[in-house]
């Protein structure tokens, strides 16, 4: 049996290896550094140092979220219902790490262009950007609550993982103008980050993993459930309304905060570009170690209370950069973020492990991908949040990217620390009363045949009867 062979036929039936954990672990890293550099700096990039309007790139960053949330629903579906020899997810993994890497990295490399024509680039590469990385990073994340099966499980799983994402967000947000800062510049970034990328994408296909499942029942399960009655369903999961919207709301939080960071320290702190390394690194370095704690509290407590302790805590935090006006100040914020920031990460996805649990048992089916494909899909709209709130209070606020910082409006200080502080603040509180609803209470869901947690909800038969 041929080396391709037996990577091709790999199945999952127990626990998945130490080693496998960590491979499976690393490819947050590449996803994370990714997702987080664009985030942080793309605005920044095309509009304060390519000098394109923000309203242009406030458009074509609206694009941008359209066509993520438009793939996540579609591929998700496709995933879940069609079936290789390679299993379910792993093709799809294999085949966009590739052209992920390429688009990601030609985003911060445009050529010699106008304006309009760097406003066609920018669209084309995203939307190749966006397709690769809905393709790799949804099949990857579906596999999470395959091979992880109880919250226990979930929390020691995601923890390594967690830490590997994070490490990934310290190279894409606060290593990163370090490096486009340095000689290197923008495009030396560009090619350092796609590589490091690539590396950790090849090492974390050793952890990818499928594990065996019942043909013949589960397409007769599937027939009995068509797609559009499983869209139906899934957005009629009153566990899954309340914690995508919950999730939606975070997920714009931190894309303002980030988005913030470079006008926050040029602006308000009156620091260089490379010192919003000083201002996001406090967030990851306390991160890492809170995710250990994280792990422990939703173990005892459960997804839900675990969430609603973390997004309180990141809420009362993030509302503190309104204050500071010095680099000391604003670090010992971060510090408190970084608290809250690595419940969201080490529990967001345990909690959707929980909905998918409860939804296999009311419908005989594994829908990861639909479930992940419908919340990226919703917080994709984080992208649209992001780039309407920054162009508004920029523009309201008097910002104008040809004059110095010394020749800015004085309000523009003010709306930027509302960008930092005030706005992640309400959004954050928003979003705690989305996971107060949250109906799934305890840490795991029962097995098919048990009580509904709710009591409302039909069991498998009645819902593949209808």
């Amino acid at each position: 049996m041929s080396a391709l062979t037996t990577l091709r036929d790999r199945r999952l039936t127990g626990l998945p290896t130490r080693g496998q954990t960590l491979a499976y672990g690393a490819s947050a890293f590449p996803a994370n550094l990714m997702a987080q550099t664009f985030s942080a700096f793309v605005v920044f990039f095309y509009v304060d140092h390519l000098k394109l309007p923000a309203g242009w790139v406030a458009g074509a960053m609206i694009a941008h979220g359209i066509l993520n949330a438009v793939l996540n629903p579609l591929v998700g579906a496709a995933s879940d219902r069609h079936r290789t020899r390679w299993g379910r997810r792993v093709p799809w993994i294999g085949l966009g790490i590739i052209p992920l890497v390429a688009a990601f990295s030609l985003v911060w490399m445009p050529p010699d262009l106008s304006a309009q024509g760097l406003l066609v680039w920018f669209l084309v590469v995203v939307a190749v950007y966006d397709v690769a990385y809905v393709v790799v990073v949804l099949n990857t994340s579906a596999l999470f609550p395959e091979i992880f099966r109880t919250t226990a499980e979930r929390a020691r799983g995601n923890t390594p993982r967690q830490i590997f994402g994070l490490v990934g967000m310290i190279l894409g947000t606060a290593a990163a103008p370090l490096l486009y800062g340095s000689p290197l510049g923008w495009v030396g970034m560009a090619v350092v980050l796609g590589a490091l990328c690539l590396g950790f994408y090849l090492w974390s296909l050793l952890g990818m993993i499928e594990r065996p499942v019942d043909e013949v029942a589960v397409k007769a399960r599937e027939a009995a459930l068509p797609l559009k009655d499983q869209l139906r369903y899934t957005f009629a999961n009153k566990a899954f309304v309340t914690y995508v919207l919950g999730s939606l709301l975070l997920q714009s939080t931190t894309a303002i905060l980030l988005a913030s960071v470079p006008f926050y320290v040029r602006y308000v702190l009156g620091g260089a570009e490379a010192d919003a390394t000083l201002v996001l690194a406090p967030i990851f370095v306390v991160a890492i170690p809170a995710i250990v704690g994280w792990s422990w509290v939703v173990r005892k407590v459960g997804p839900r209370n675990a969430l609603l302790w973390s997004v309180a805590a990141y809420g009362v935090a993030v509302g503190l950069f309104m204050v500071p006006g010095s680099m000391p100040g604003a670090m010992a914020v971060a510090g408190l973020v970084g608290i809250g920031v690595a419940g969201m990460m080490q529990l967001l996805e345990v909690a959707l492990g929980q909905v998918i649990d409860d939804d296999e048992r009311r419908t005989g089916l594994r829908r990861e991908g639909m479930y992940f494909g419908v919340n990226g899909f919703v917080v994709r709209g984080s992208v649209i949040v992001q780039a309407v709130v920054i162009a508004v209070v920029l523009t309201t606020s008097g910002y104008d990217a040809g004059l110095s910082v010394a020749d800015q409006p004085e309000t523009v200080s003010t709306g930027i620390r509302v960008l930092m502080g005030g706005v992640p603040f309400v959004v954050a509180g928003l979003a705690w009363l989305c996971f107060w609803a949250y109906p799934l209470r305890g840490q795991d869901v029962p097995p098919a045949g048990d009580a509904v947690a709710d009591g409302d909800e039909p069991r498998d038969a009645e819902v593949l009867s209808r």
